[in-house]
């Protein structure tokens, strides 16, 4: 391609981006009245993988999935990820409060909404919400924190071992969730612990984030960066169609029989979630004397989750539980709108005009 072709390439994708959440919102819409073509996605099969005494059925949305995040792996470059080896204290207290902090907030909620009139309707949200707290940092937490010019090392840092070790902190956090959790909801959520979740993540979580990291080697570094406008490209176009197959299993239901009470108690328990942890990453990075670049790094990285897999192991899980899902469907939009906002703001921080330092100096003489 032309370089006045690869200009237009990459203003064309900062659009798309810029405007990703409206594509997003578009797509859980289409989901919601047009479901079929999702439905019929999620049918295609691949075969089971049988992996660490777990099995895991290879569907499409799988395969997609794996996608995502071996596109995700070749855009870490591993010289960026060395110095963390000079300072490994919050990298380390990052991941510890990733896994602690929205258990902390489950068992919150799971102790102060006992007053509500539907025990199933709180059931699901619980168990949406420990989904959601399960899963590694998301990918985009490292463009949100480079934006914010945050410390990309430690970004990169917390999205790749989050990832590295969800086979083992995964089924932790789950466990813990189902010891909070009732009667059924409780038992299925231990059950996914123990069965399947370690090789769900280990085929279409690990694997494809270290090969896309081990491809970036081969290829190099500036080989990948001028396929990167396309990867972004194709990325973002399989992370749609994906939430959309995803979405089509409980969007339908809850649009054709709304409940408001339930609806809005989703809408305000997810974002509370979402500002617990974003403001659990700033204060973290606080009490680590962290600079401006690490404690954003850290309110992006714990505010930010990828609910991509949550959204395809609940859907294979707890397919009888349509309502469970959207929890992590609408926190997926929060964090995206609540990452937005907090940019927004540093920018306009950024960008208002100085005052002059000779107006504001005392007087002498």
């Amino acid at each position: 391609m032309s370089m006045h072709g690869d200009r237009r390439l990459v203003t064309a994708l900062h659009w798309f981006h810029k405007h990703f959440l409206w594509f997003l919102i578009a797509t859980y819409a289409v989901a919601a009245y047009a479901p079929a073509a999702g439905l019929k996605i999620r049918a295609v099969s691949f075969g089971t993988i049988s992996l660490f005494g777990g099995s895991t059925h290879l569907t499409l949305p799988a395969v997609m999935l794996g996608l995502l995040l071996l596109n995700a792996g070749l855009g870490v470059r591993t010289t960026e990820l060395n110095r963390l080896f000079t300072n490994p204290r919050p990298l380390a207290f990052g991941l510890a409060a990733n896994l602690l902090v929205p258990i902390v907030f489950i068992a919150l909620v799971s102790q102060s909404t006992g007053f509500w009139h539907n025990s199933d309707e709180l059931q699901s949200i619980l168990v949406g919400l420990a989904l959601v707290a399960s899963m590694p940092i998301a990918g985009s937490s490292s463009a949100w924190a480079q934006n914010a010019d945050g410390d990309l090392a430690l970004s990169l840092g917390l999205v790749v071992v989050s990832t590295l070790v969800s086979p083992f902190t995964t089924p932790l956090s789950l466990h813990a969730a189902g010891l909070m959790a009732q009667g059924d909801y409780a038992a299925s959520l231990h059950q996914l612990a123990g069965h399947g979740t370690g090789a769900f993540l280990a085929v279409c979580v690990v694997f494809p984030s270290m090969l896309g990291i081990v491809l970036r080697q081969l290829l190099g570094d500036r080989l990948t960066d001028r396929m990167r406008p396309w990867l972004k490209l194709a990325n973002s176009a399989n992370l749609l169609v994906l939430c959309y197959s995803n979405a089509a299993i409980s969007l339908p239901q809850a649009v054709a029989q709304p409940d408001l009470d339930f609806l809005v108690a989703i809408l305000a328990i997810t974002a509370s979630l979402c500002m617990f942890a974003f403001g659990s990453g700033w204060g973290l990075g606080h009490l680590l004397k962290l600079q401006a670049g690490g404690r954003a790094s850290l309110m992006y990285g714990l505010g930010m989750n990828n609910n991509g897999t949550g959204l395809v192991l609940a859907s294979f899980a707890f397919a009888d539980h349509p309502r469970i899902l959207l929890p992590i469907i609408i926190y997926n939009l929060v964090q995206q709108m609540v990452a937005g906002a907090l940019n927004a703001l540093a920018t306009s921080a950024a960008n208002a005009p100085k005052p002059d330092a000779r107006a504001l100096a005392p007087a002498t003489g």
